[in-house]
């Protein structure tokens, strides 16, 4: 069954949501200043999406989306530096986000305030990850077996969920 609209959305909203909450909350606690106020301005950025959705479906109902908030917590968890949740951001949950993204707007039934909200979002989360490169090149490669190890694990954690491609479109 195709999901409504207002699921979608809300799904959408979700992913907004969890980014927003981990990345603001993870930041102040991270240790690199560079990677500091990258992810304060990748918090930000989704913050600005979550609001600007919020405003258009009035009442949503959502919460954070479980497996994408382990995801990012383990990141935070897993490297203080802040170098893990921002490629976490960049390389696992950034490509998943922007095939939901096009996978929501093909789904949609005649909405295009929610098409246009979509497609706007895409071009922030690839902004986003942009930034999250231009910030990391001058930064000391990270040369550790275990940091490796703990970014497959993100991965390996998003497929196992059922999210190897992307993060779906409802719930």
């Amino acid at each position: 069954m195709t999901p409504s609209n207002r699921e979608i959305a809300e799904h959408i909203l979700a992913c907004y949501d969890t980014i927003y909450i981990v990345l603001g909350e993870s930041a102040p606690t991270l240790v690199n200043d560079a990677y500091v106020v990258r992810t304060y301005e990748t918090a930000r950025a989704y913050g600005a999406l979550a609001l600007e959705l919020r405003e258009h479906l009035g009442e949503p109902r959502v919460g954070p989306l479980p497996v994408l908030e382990s995801v990012l917590r383990e990141a935070v968890a897993g490297d203080s530096s802040g170098a893990l949740v921002l490629y976490a951001m960049a390389m696992v949950v950034g490509p998943r986000l922007l095939v939901s993204l096009l996978d929501a707007r093909n789904a949609l039934s005649g909405d295009a305030v929610l098409s246009e909200l979509f497609s706007d979002a895409s071009m922030v989360c690839v902004k986003e990850i942009r930034a999250t490169g231009d910030a990391a090149k001058d930064q000391a490669p990270i040369d550790d077996d275990g940091w490796q190890n703990l970014a497959r694990e993100l991965s390996s954690t998003l497929d196992d969920a059922g999210n190897a491609e992307s993060l779906g479109i409802s719930r």
